[in-house]
């Protein structure tokens, strides 16, 4: 696959096949990714692969803390206010990933449904968690972690398979830990659903958009 067409082609994938990825095919974009730059490098990450029953019980355990309201304790937290043209962004997102499903404002059940799927990882057979040292400064680690995660992201295209990150899969680290046997030294950063996409879902489908480089870009000359 040309660079280029795996850098457009990779989207977020929202239903997997329930079909396992073979041990052979992870550990090839493993390998992959483990090239990835990092500062001075660093190669601040620390990746743990759950497959099978840990994943299983991983997924129980998300939903569980989800539908019992359990504080959200992640060991990155989120930012709680965007800029204005992020949230635009963010909001926009939304309100497409539910239209694509006929999910209306006002469908509460279908809403619930939808996040119902999301924190059990969209029926992934594979999540990578991305860890970092918990003794280091998180600003680098996390721009490191950031690039190993696409690494991991566009060799999977590379391969026919499709990833999602999920913040929502690392809201409850001290739960993860007990599954995972991460240890207390690692700040579990971000979840990558890994797997076969579901051609037929029009979640895997719509039309995305991106900023145009007005809105980002400024040259000095």
């Amino acid at each position: 696959m040309e660079l280029a067409d795996a850098v457009r082609g990779r989207r977020s994938i929202r239903k997997f096949q329930p079909q396992d990825v073979p041990k052979s095919v992870i550990t090839e974009i493993l390998e992959m990714a483990r090239w990835s730059p990092s500062w001075g490098n660093t190669q601040p990450w620390t990746l743990y692969v759950l497959t099978g029953e840990p994943l299983a019980e991983f997924k129980k355990m998300n939903l569980r803390q989800t539908l019992t309201g359990a504080a959200i304790a992640s060991d990155v937290p989120m930012l709680e206010k965007w800029p204005d043209a992020m949230k635009a962004r963010y909001n926009e997102l939304g309100k497409v990933v539910l239209s694509v499903q006929d999910i209306k404002r006002e469908d509460k059940e279908g809403r619930e449904k939808y996040y119902k799927d999301m924190v059990s990882v969209f029926d992934a057979p594979c999540l990578i968690l991305a860890c970092i040292s918990r003794d280091n400064l998180v600003e680098y680690q996390m721009l490191d972690v950031g690039l190993i995660a696409q690494t991991i992201c566009l060799a999977a295209h590379d391969k026919g398979l499709g990833t999602c990150l999920l913040a929502a899969a690392a809201r409850y680290p001290a739960e993860i830990r007990k599954i995972a046997a991460i240890p207390d030294d690692k700040k579990i950063v971000v979840g990558i659903a890994l797997g076969y996409p579901d051609p037929s879902v029009p979640l895997n489908n719509f039309e995305r958009s991106r900023a145009k480089l007005d809105e980002i870009v400024y040259w000095v000359e």
